[in-house]
């Protein structure tokens, strides 16, 4: 890596730590809104991707209009939002949960915007068709869900689940700062290398050992014994009543979808069951768009919100 400067946010935010179910602190980037003009817009939520941080949305943010409130979380598990107790697996339903007790915190009695990347996507999506009161239009990024499972499947899984369960599990580690924005480049090769240097400092954190630690739970990486139930996520999506952007990369290699085992023509078939939807590739980008072109996400982001 060069010398190149580290990024400096253009607009400020503050941290918040708040106590979800009596389990986690959860953490909160805030950004405020810093005009009149935006005073009856909702706040615009934005929720993470696995391996991934609150902090990864800033570049996004320092694009926006600043005339609404943007509020991002650290799902649990990753970055300040760690749980005080060791845990053995991570399950969606808490992230339903937890998202439901954020809303709740943020915009107790009106609807909000809703922003997903990848895993906060396919969260979102699901919340969304669950609570469809509470979510005025939704941006899935990326969120292309997983494959189709069988009953059969679920011996199998669960028998690899119970063996991953005897076998720590670890996260590898870094020498520097600067080598952890190297890593963060090579999963998001457009991204600007100041910013990357930046968000690295944000997304691992100096130890006692003098190495660098991603701030996530390893256990993320274990097997989750629960099925995705594909028949059960698409009632939900049937069922969502807001607004619906779907974004994506054009780099189809980097995208989560794959011709062995859930092909692009099944994703259409699902994109099918969502009411009122509207669809954006963006160039120059893969799985990262927040990360690559975050200018762009941000203008496309404001078009959808401003209709």
């Amino acid at each position: 890596m060069s010398t190149t400067s580290s990024y400096t946010p253009h607009r400020a935010s503050t941290i918040e730590q708040i106590q979800i179910r009596n389990d986690v602190s959860y953490r909160l980037r805030r950004w405020p809104a810093q005009d009149r003009t935006g005073m009856r817009a909702p706040p615009l939520l934005l929720a993470h991707g696995w391996m991934d941080v609150s902090a990864s949305f800033q570049r996004f943010v320092d694009t926006l209009s600043t005339a609404r409130e943007v509020v991002a979380i650290d799902w649990r598990g990753f970055g300040g939002s760690m749980a005080p107790r060791p845990s053995d697996s991570y399950w969606f339903y808490d992230y339903y949960a937890d998202l439901d007790a954020v809303i709740d915190h943020i915009s107790p009695d009106a609807p909000i915007d809703l922003l997903g990347h990848s895993m906060g996507g396919n969260i979102a999506m699901i919340y969304a068709g669950t609570c469809p009161g509470r979510i005025q239009r939704l941006i899935n990024v990326e969120g292309f869900g997983l494959a189709r499972t069988s009953p059969s499947d679920a011996p199998g899984r669960l028998a690899r689940w119970l063996s991953e369960l005897k076998t720590p599990v670890s996260i590898r580690t870094f020498a520097s700062v600067q080598e952890v924005a190297v890593h963060l480049m090579k999963r998001s090769p457009h991204m600007e290398e100041g910013f990357a240097l930046w968000l690295a400092g944000e997304w691992a954190e100096s130890k006692a050992d003098g190495r660098w630690h991603v701030m996530a739970d390893a256990v993320h990486k274990r097997v989750n014994p629960i099925l995705y139930r594909c028949d059960e996520v698409l009632a939900a999506w049937e069922n969502i009543q807001a607004s619906v952007l779907w974004v994506e990369g054009d780099k189809p290699e980097q995208t989560p979808l794959s011709s062995e085992r859930y092909s692009r023509e099944e994703f259409e078939v699902r994109l099918d069951r969502i009411k009122t939807l509207k669809r954006l590739r963006i160039n120059e980008c893969g799985h990262m768009v927040h990360l690559e072109q975050p200018g762009k996400l941000a203008r496309a982001v404001e078009s959808f919100l401003g209709d």
